[in-house]
C-alpha cells in the first residue's frame, strides 16, 4: 500500500476520502489548517508543507475555498511535490468550471490548468454539487418567510461519500488525466428540492422564483453545470434528507 496525503483532510469531502483510503489499507497523512499532525495553510506554504509531502506517493487535493487563494495554494503544493518525488496528484473539481463564468469556478479551472502543467502525474475529477451544499443553500433561503429561488436553474446533487469513493479509487491507481465527469442520479429544479426539504424538515414557506442577472446566472440556466449523461450517483436528495433529519412521529 502507498502513502497518500489528503489536503483539506478535515473537511466534508477530505475526511471521507481519508477514512476510505485508510479502510483500504493505505497510510494516510491529513493536511489542513486544523490538522493535528500537518497543520499547514497551503496558501502560505512554508517548511511544514515540505515535511508533509516527504515520502508521499500520491496527493489527493481536496482543500478549496470560495474565499480565494486556491491558485496560490495549488502552486505551493506542486512546487513542494516535485522535488519530493510525488508520483500522482489527484484533484477534485466541479462540472461546468469551463462553462459557467462564476468567480469560484474560474479559479477551479485555473487550478486544473496549473496541475496539468505541473510536471506531475495527475488525475482530475469533476463532479456536480454535493447534497450538503444544496441543503445549506435551502436552509439559508428558508430563514426568510419566503424562500427566494433562482428561476430556471436546475441542479444535479450528488452524495459526498460516493465522490470520496471515486477519489480513493483514482488515488490508488495510475495518473489518468481528466477522467469522466460524475453527477448525481437526478437533475432537479430548485422548487422541487425546496419542497422536498420543507416536507422533511417540517417547515412551511412560500416559494418565489427570482430571475437574476449576469453571465454566471445565464450559464446556470443553460445547464453548463449539469452532466445528465454521467448520472452515476445512486443516493437521491430525498434519501440524503431522510438521513439528515430525525424521523417525525
Amino acid at each position: 500500500m502507498t502513502t497518500i496525503l489528503v489536503t483539506g483532510g478535515t473537511g466534508t469531502l477530505g475526511r471521507l476520502v481519508t477514512e476510505r483510503l485508510r479502510t483500504d489499507g493505505h497510510e494516510v497523512r491529513v493536511l489542513s489548517r486544523h490538522s493535528r499532525t500537518y497543520p499547514v495553510d497551503l496558501r502560505e506554504g512554508g517548511t511544514g508543507l515540505a515535511e508533509a509531502v516527504a515520502g508521499v506517493d500520491t496527493i489527493v487535493h481536496c482543500a478549496s475555498t470560495p474565499r480565494g487563494g486556491d491558485e496560490r495554494a495549488a502552486r505551493h503544493l506542486a512546487e513542494a511535490a516535485r522535488p519530493a518525488g510525488v508520483r500522482h496528484l489527484v484533484y477534485i473539481s466541479i462540472v461546468g468550471v469551463d462553462q459557467v463564468p462564476l468567480g469560484y469556478y474560474q479559479s477551479k479551472l485555473a487550478v486544473e490548468r496549473l496541475i496539468e502543467e505541473s510536471g506531475l502525474g495527475w488525475s482530475v475529477l469533476r463532479t456536480t454539487q454535493f447534497h450538503d451544499l444544496v441543503l445549506r443553500l435551502l436552509q439559508g433561503s428558508a430563514k426568510l418567510p419566503v424562500m427566494l429561488l433562482p428561476a430556471g436553474v436546475a441542479v444535479q446533487p450528488i452524495e459526498v461519500a460516493e465522490v470520496a469513493a471515486r477519489l480513493a479509487e483514482l488515488a490508488a491507481g495510475a495518473p489518468a488525466g481528466r477522467v469522466l465527469d460524475m453527477g448525481g442520479p437526478e437533475v432537479r429544479s430548485f422548487p422541487e428540492l425546496a419542497r422536498a426539504y420543507l416536507r422533511t424538515s417540517g417547515r412551511r414557506r412560500t416559494l418565489l422564483n427570482v430571475r437574476l442577472a449576469g453571465k454566471a446566472y445565464r450559464g446556470f440556466r443553460a445547464g453548463g453545470h449539469l452532466t445528465p449523461q454521467r448520472a452515476l450517483g445512486e443516493v437521491t436528495f430525498e434519501q440524503f434528507l431522510a438521513g439528515s433529519f430525525p424521523a417525525r412521529g
